[in-house]
């Protein structure tokens, strides 16, 4: 049994339905008491049925978990053993309970680490004050704190680079094809003064210095339903706007998403490919992240420099 003190390392995710018994209470957590329609649940499981019946979401994110331990872990020179967890926001195991498991372990602190490379204050500042609230609950343990963002991250960069120029090599010339940087949408009433747009640009102007230059436009997908204003260009309407250009084609960036769901498997490789193909476009779509081994150990590189900081 090892000497050195343990730590917890607590990946964050959104959550999603794993079968179609669990989608409408998880759409009920996501839009926390606002109104859930029987249309609104039936287009749900809808789309969910057609990705295969629920969301892979907390499986890989649990391989991921499971990866990052056994990197960390393999350090001889390691200041502390490592014990992974996953917590979701807005389906089981919800944060709350992985919190619940880290103090029942007895293990004394934790580095989260949220699974997107763009923060928000609607999107991602959710999981600190779930965190807050759980630890209060817990009475006061165990103690959280949080890496830094990976947007910039020289491995995040060299892995989109390969897989763009990937793609992109599946054409006679790179200038066919328009590259389409997709992100989660949010509405704009929640994005004065915030990071989001900001991230999103950096990140494409390093991919753009690492994979060379490329024709692109950056997107915005899955954005809600309501009268508010949400981040525009739509990414439906971005691939309508290649074919204007005289592409032949897309290559489908999932930007803003570190793992396959419902918004990589259903938007994107459902939808935005069937539109393409109506267009009479070629689309290509660069593969989710997932397990990528050069992103489980730009993770567990994170998790290692924050303790480092103590």
């Amino acid at each position: 049994m090892s000497s050195k003190p343990e730590k917890a390392v607590l990946l964050l995710a959104f959550g999603g339905a794993e079968s179609e018994a669990d989608i409408e209470p998880f759409i009920k957590n996501v839009l926390k008491g606002r109104p859930v329609t029987p249309e609104l649940v039936e287009k749900a499981k809808e789309r969910y049925r057609l990705i295969g019946g629920g969301s892979p979401l907390l499986k890989i994110t649990m391989a991921q978990a499971g990866a990052v331990e056994e990197i960390l872990n393999r350090d001889p020179e390691a200041r502390f053993t490592y014990k992974s967890y996953v917590g979701m926001r807005y389906w089981k195991p919800f944060i709350k309970d992985a919190l619940a498991d880290i103090k029942k372990d007895g293990i004394g602190s934790a580095v989260a680490v949220i699974m997107a490379p763009f923060i928000s204050r609607v999107a991602t500042g959710g999981y600190d004050s779930d965190i807050n609230d759980a630890v209060k609950e817990l009475g006061g343990a165990p103690d959280v704190g949080f890496t830094k963002p990976f947007h910039i991250n020289l491995r995040f960069i060299d892995l989109l680079a390969e897989r763009i120029n990937e793609q992109l090599g599946s054409f006679a010339d790179r200038k066919e094809a328009l590259v389409v940087f997709s992100n989660h949408s949010l509405p704009l009433s929640a994005l004065e003064g915030d990071p989001y747009e900001m991230m999103i640009h950096q990140t494409v102007g390093e991919v753009l210095k690492k994979a060379g230059r490329f024709d692109y436009k950056v997107a915005f997908q899955s954005a809600g339903s309501g009268s508010r204003q949400w981040l525009e260009p739509r990414t439906e309407d971005v691939i309508i706007e290649a074919k204007k250009m005289g592409k032949k084609g897309v290559v489908l960036v999932p930007l803003g998403f570190v793992a396959d769901h419902v918004e990589t498997l259903y938007d994107i490789d459902i939808l935005f490919k069937t539109t393409a193909a109506s267009l009479g476009l070629i689309f290509k779509r660069c593969p989710s992240i997932n397990t990528a081994p050069k992103f489980m150990e730009l993770l567990a590189d994170l998790v290692k420099k924050h303790t480092e900081r103590l």
